[in-house]
């Protein structure tokens, strides 16, 4: 009996950072429209998805000094520079093109004002928006995209 081959899969925490990866609350409805219209507006196909609950996930969050149990704030690996809280939507945005740069203002924001304005919506998103009771299954062609 021969063995078939498995499908690969990411180590620990390894990834193509050529491409951008949002790990995201898989449950959190808020989280998951975030993706999905990442997705829509992202033309070139560059941003890679992975679930915070993900083993993947997981190890990047501890990687990146995140607690893998709180999953308050997106993750946002680009060209090696990891984006967490409002600085994780604006650099998606800014990565989606020219007209979406212009999120790059809510930087003139203090830092203490963008994290308490996060982490109002962080830390009510299930009442604000609901929670799934699993993590969405992608389609078949978003399948390529995840990653974990």
């Amino acid at each position: 009996m021969t063995d078939l081959p498995q499908p690969s899969r990411p180590s620990e925490t390894s990834f193509d950072a050529r491409h951008p990866l949002i790990v995201f609350d898989g449950v959190c409805v808020l989280c998951s429209g975030f993706v999905r219209m990442v997705v829509r507006l992202d033309r070139q196909s560059r941003f890679r998805f992975a679930t915070a609950q993900s083993p993947f996930g997981e190890a990047l969050f501890r990687k990146h000094g995140l607690r893998p149990d709180s999953y308050e704030t997106n993750l946002v690996p680009i060209d090696g520079v990891a984006f967490t809280r409002l600085d994780s939507f604006v650099a998606v945005m800014s990565e989606l093109g020219w007209q979406w740069r212009a999120t790059k203002a809510l930087m003139l924001l203090p830092r203490p004002l963008r994290d308490w304005l996060y982490d109002r919506i962080a830390k009510n998103r299930y009442a604000l928006f609901g929670r799934k009771d699993s993590c969405e299954v992608p389609s078949a062609e978003l399948r390529e995209r995840f990653l974990g």
